[in-house]
Formats: C-alpha cells, sequence, structure tokens
C-alpha cells in the first residue's frame, strides 16, 4: 500500500465524506509551481490552491515575515488589543484597489466572510434590503453566500433555508447570448427595476470575471453599465474579487481592466500566500457608516496571515507578478488556441486565469462527460487541473503566477496530448 493510499484509508474513517478532493494523492511539500506527494510523485500544478498561492507554495518573504511573526506572538484578537500588521494590510488595501476616493477596510477570515460583511456593510449603509447577484455567480459556502451562489449541486442542494431578499439577474455570457455588454446590461437592469425595484436594492454584487462560473468574461461595458445604474439608483457596487484579486488578471485587480471604480471590493485567496485572510475595502463615505463593534471577529486580521499578507504584496511588486500574470496567460491562451479538437467552443479569461469551454461539436451543447475524462487524463499524466462552470463543462487554469516556463510548457503538453487522445 503507497502512503497516499494508507492515507485515503485514515481519511475515509476519519474526514466527513462532504469534504472531496480533487485528486488522491496526499501532499508532502510544494513550490513555485510543482507538488510532491508521500510517494515522492510530481504534480505540475495549474491550480494554485484555487488562485491562492499566487506566489508560490513557500515564498521566500512570506515565510521569514511568518516565521518573524510567530515568534512574536500568535494572536490577541485585534478588537482586543490591536497591532500594526492588521492596519498595514488595510493600508496596502486602501492603495492597491482601484479608486483615487478615501478609503477604509476590515480584514476577516475567508472569502465568504468577506461577502456576508460587505453585503451588512452595504444594507447598512443604504437601509436597504435586497442584493442583486448574478447567473453562473458564485460568492461562498455559507448560509448567506449559498443563497448568493447561483450553482445548486454541489454548493447548496439540501442545505436551505436560504437567506431572504437575495436576486438574480441574468450575466453577460457573449458565448451564450451573443449579446452586447450595453445589452446585456440593459437586459439585466430591465429585470432588476421590474422584479426588484431600484430604491429597494442596497446592493449589486458581481465577479468582474466569474471564478466557479465558468470563467466567464462579461462583454466589454457591462461592468460600467451596472456600475453607472448602482450609482444613479442609490445602491452599493460591490466587486467580488476573490479569485480574480492580487494580479492573477494581469492587473492588481480585474475591476480595472474595465475602466470601474467599484464602491465595496472583497479579496481574499491571493492576498496572503496560502494563510486565511481576506478583506473589505471601500469608500470611506460608506465602510464609515458602520457603528463600532458592528464588524469583527475572533480571528479576523490574525497578526500570523497579516505577515504573510504583507510578505506576498511586497513580492507580487518586487517580481512584477501582474507582467508574470500577463506572460503566462499569453502562453496557456495560445497553446490552446492552437489545439485541433472539434469540442472547444471558446478559450477565454484574462491574464493567468485562462478557461476552454468544451461542447458537443457543432452546438452549444455543454460536454461535461468529455470534460471528466479529460481531466481524468490530465491527473494521471501528472497535471493538477481544475473544471468549473455552471454545466461542468470548463477547463480552468490557475497556475502560481511564480510557474517557471519550462514547468508552465511541460504542463500545456500533458494538457495538450490529453485532449489529443480524448476526441
Amino acid at each position: 500500500m503507497s502512503a497516499s493510499e494508507d492515507l485515503h484509508k485514515r481519511r475515509l474513517a476519519a474526514v466527513a465524506p462532504g469534504v472531496t478532493s480533487a485528486i488522491s494523492s496526499y501532499v508532502d511539500n510544494a513550490a513555485g509551481g510543482t507538488l510532491t506527494d508521500v510517494d515522492g510523485r510530481e504534480w505540475i500544478d495549474f491550480a494554485a490552491g484555487i488562485a491562492v498561492t499566487s506566489v508560490g507554495n513557500s515564498a521566500p518573504l512570506v515565510v521569514q515575515a511568518v516565521q518573524d511573526q510567530v515568534a512574536r506572538f500568535t494572536h490577541t484578537c485585534f478588537m482586543v488589543a490591536p497591532y500594526e500588521s492588521y492596519v498595514s494590510v488595510c493600508e496596502q488595501l486602501n492603495a492597491l484597489t482601484p479608486g483615487t476616493f478615501e478609503k477604509r477596510s476590515a480584514l476577516f477570515n475567508s472569502g465568504a466572510e468577506a461577502v456576508e460583511n460587505a453585503v451588512k456593510i452595504a444594507r447598512y449603509a443604504t437601509r436597504r434590503p435586497a442584493v442583486v447577484v448574478f447567473d453562473h455567480g458564485y460568492h461562498g459556502r455559507t448560509n448567506l453566500t449559498m443563497a448568493l451562489t447561483a450553482k445548486v449541486m454541489p454548493y447548496k442542494d439540501g442545505f436551505g433555508p436560504f437567506a431572504p431578499e437575495i436576486y438574480r439577474a441574468p450575466m453577460s455570457y457573449p458565448l451564450r447570448d451573443g449579446l452586447s455588454g450595453e445589452a446585456a446590461a440593459a437586459r439585466a437592469i430591465d429585470i432588476i427595476e421590474k422584479q426588484v425595484g431600484a430604491s429597494n436594492v442596497a446592493a449589486i454584487l458581481i465577479e468582474p470575471i466569474q471564478g466557479e462560473g465558468g470563467f466567464v468574461v462579461p462583454a466589454p461595458g457591462f461592468l460600467p453599465a451596472l456600475a453607472d445604474w448602482a450609482r444613479s439608483a442609490g445602491a452599493v457596487f460591490i466587486a467580488d474579487e476573490i479569485q480574480t484579486g492580487f494580479c492573477r488578471t494581469g492587473d492588481w485587480f480585474a475591476s480595472t481592466h474595465e475602466g470601474i471604480e467599484p464602491d465595496l471590493i472583497t479579496t481574499a485567496k491571493g492576498i496572503a500566500g496560502g494563510l486565511p485572510l481576506a478583506g473589505v475595502t471601500g469608500r470611506a463615505s460608506i465602510m464609515d457608516t458602520v457603528h463600532a463593534g458592528g464588524l469583527g471577529g475572533t480571528y479576523g486580521g490574525n497578526p500570523i496571515a497579516c505577515a504573510a499578507a504583507l510578505g506576498a504584496i511586497e513580492t507580487m511588486r518586487t517580481l512584477d507578478l501582474a507582467a508574470a500574470a500577463r506572460r503566462i496567460g499569453a502562453t496557456i491562451t495560445d497553446r490552446l488556441a492552437s489545439l485541433d479538437h472539434p469540442a472547444i467552443a471558446e478559450v477565454r479569461g484574462r491574464g493567468a486565469m485562462v478557461a476552454v469551454e468544451l461542447v458537443k461539436p457543432g452546438t452549444l451543447e455543454p460536454d461535461a462527460a468529455l470534460t471528466s475524462s479529460i481531466n481524468k487524463a490530465c491527473h494521471a499524466a501528472g497535471l493538477l487541473t481544475l473544471t468549473c462552470g455552471t454545466y461542468g463543462n470548463v477547463f480552468r487554469f490557475l497556475p502560481p503566477l511564480v510557474m517557471p516556463d519550462a514547468i508552465l510548457e511541460r504542463g500545456l503538453d500533458i494538457l495538450s496530448h490529453a485532449f489529443d487522445n480524448n476526441h
């Protein structure tokens, strides 16, 4: 029995079966682009912990910052006895996120927690109940964020009832709706005005590029039109940049590509090099409305996670990982575009957030079975890939932004062979 098989046997007896894993191997160590399992097998990592380890799994500045902080203190709770690193992370978020207006930030533990708090803040500031989200959107697994999330399986099935006053509008999905950004926005706004009422909307919440929903990139003009409408309606425009943030799309934040300045931005994943940290950053005029004690949490902005975030942000800045994301994305996109496979309907994405959608040839009917088959072939060959999409027919590629070119090319060779062998 291999070491991974032994661990898996122990897992079955100890871990709740509702928690699943993409592969059955168990990781022993990891670097900037590869994972090595407990049996010594190397995996090329096209997942980065779902866009978390953008600076690598053990970036030197992150490691040093964490080690230094652990030696000083591990926790005091910022709400009890504050410390500088929490303030420093908030300063960085205020400076890096889009918008030249005065900002404030608050720190939390996870992306779902950040989204929940952004909704809390928007409702408090506007004194309105309704939150508008979009088809194919994903915002988390807590009760409120499950309500905000579109896809039922595996995220929502059997877990209701869910939080009220959540309304869903159609997303701009150019491959499937064929609409311009302006036309798609007009369609969504018409539904919001008719079915929710502008005066009831506390917030519009949207991913600038949808993550779990299939890396859907809205048509140009869609996001600016929604942001303009939100401001005219007195609603808060919230960009969920949990998967797109921190250089992933070729800029610090995906909102910048569309020229929008969200009222609030939620962040997590790539912020802290693998440690649990999240944030809500936004206009001071909105953030300052919440009463003292209304935001917080025991572990939110933990000093070790804050130290890691400062190391990760400095790594992104020093290595210019936004430029690295553009280079990686161009390489992946070129290779995917060169694949001669009849099931490829579209290659899309931005920066090092790239996807390919598979359909039955000659149609737009999703082919989840083929997607699964190719994914298994990649895993069998030592390439860690992930699928996503409302229909389960999208490959998403999220390599660490420090991945060397040679490893990236090896991974793309494996991917190419998997496509060639699955027609």
